[in-house]
C-alpha cells in the first residue's frame, strides 16, 4: 500500500479515536464513503439477517463503537480505510445529521432557512462539517426517547437526514473527492439540541385519529374539532381556546370537552395544557369548567 494511503489510514484512526472521546461511536470508511469492512456473510449460501450478533466485524454501522481498543481492531482489519463514519441515533448524543447537499438547481441552505422562518425555529450554534463538494453537515442532538429516521429530500430538495441506523462522514476523513473538514469555530462545540419544531418535521407523520363528536354536538361541533386539528405549532392554544369559547357559547361545551382534548393532543399539546385552556374558555364564557 502506498505511503500516502498508510498516512491517510493513520490520520483517520486518530480522528476516529478523538471522536470516540466525545462519545461518538465510529466505524472505518473507505475512500468511497462506504464501510471499509466487507460483510462476513457475503459468501454464506443462505445468509440470515445479522447486525453483528455473530461477533465478527463487517456489519456496517452496527460495528460502531466508542471503545478505543475495539476501534483499533476495526481499523487493523481495514488497512485501506481512509476515513471514518459516525453512527447517528446512539447515546449519549443521539446524533441527527442534517446534510445540506449541493446539487444543480437546488439551494439546500436557502430551503432550510425558509423552513426555519415558516416553522419558527433557528439552528443553534453547533458542529458544522464541510464536505469536499461544497455541502455542509449540521450536527444536532435528539431526545433519547425519539427515533429519527433517515430520509433523502423529504424535508426539502437537497436536504438529507441521517438518523438511527445511518452515519455521517467524520471530519478528517479523506475520500475520492477530497477531505471533510470542520467549519472554523465549530470544532469545539457539542452537538446542539435539535429545535422542537424541526424535530417534528423530521419524524414520520403521526397516524391521525379523528375524535368522535357526540351526536348532541352536531355538525358545528365537528367543525370546531376540525378547526383545532388543523392548528400548527404556535397557534394550538389559541385555536383550542377559540373553539372551546364557541362551543360553550352555543351550549355544546360540556359535550365537546373530550373531543376537543383529543384534538389538542393530536396537535401536540399535553392533556394538562388542553384541559386548562378549555377550562379557561368555560370561565371566560360564564360557565363552570
Amino acid at each position: 500500500m502506498a505511503t500516502t494511503d498508510r498516512q491517510a489510514t493513520t490520520l483517520a484512526l486518530a480522528h476516529a479515536l478523538s471522536a470516540a472521546e466525545r462519545g461518538l461511536a465510529v466505524i472505518p470508511l473507505s475512500r468511497t464513503k462506504l464501510p471499509a469492512l466487507r460483510s462476513p456473510h457475503r459468501d454464506d449460501p443462505d445468509p440470515v439477517p445479522c447486525h453483528g450478533e455473530c461477533g465478527r466485524p463487517g456489519h456496517g454501522v452496527h460495528d460502531a463503537s466508542t471503545d478505543p481498543a475495539r476501534i483499533r481492531e476495526l481499523f487493523a482489519a481495514a488497512p485501506r480505510a481512509t476515513g471514518y463514519g459516525i453512527a447517528c441515533g446512539l447515546p449519549p448524543h443521539h446524533l441527527i445529521g442534517v446534510d445540506l447537499d449541493v446539487k444543480t438547481g437546488t439551494d439546500a441552505s436557502a430551503a432550510l432557512r425558509e423552513l426555519a422562518l415558516r416553522h419558527l425555529f433557528t439552528i443553534p450554534a453547533t458542529v458544522v462539517v464541510l464536505t469536499p463538494s461544497g455541502g455542509r453537515h449540521l450536527w444536532l442532538s435528539g431526545p433519547p426517547d425519539v427515533v429519527v429516521p433517515n430520509s433523502a429530500g423529504r424535508l426539502a430538495p437537497g436536504i438529507d437526514i441521517r438518523g438511527a441506523g445511518g452515519y455521517l462522514v467524520g471530519p478528517g476523513s479523506r475520500t475520492d473527492h477530497g477531505v471533510y473538514t470542520t467549519a472554523p469555530g465549530t470544532a469545539h462545540l457539542p452537538p446542539a439540541a435539535c429545535p422542537r419544531s424541526l424535530l417534528r418535521l423530521l419524524l414520520p407523520p403521526p397516524r391521525r385519529h379523528h375524535p368522535a363528536t357526540p351526536p348532541s354536538a352536531g355538525g358545528h361541533g365537528q367543525g370546531l374539532v376540525q378547526f383545532v386539528l388543523a392548528a400548527h405549532e404556535g397557534q394550538r392554544n389559541t385555536r383550542l381556546f377559540w373553539a372551546a369559547c364557541r362551543a360553550y357559547e352555543d351550549g355544546i361545551g360540556p359535550a365537546l370537552v373530550e373531543p376537543l382534548v383529543d384534538a389538542a393532543l393530536d396537535t401536540g399539546l399535553s392533556e394538562r395544557e388542553a384541559r386548562a385552556t378549555i377550562a379557561s374558555a368555560a370561565r371566560m364564557t360564564g360557565h363552570r369548567p
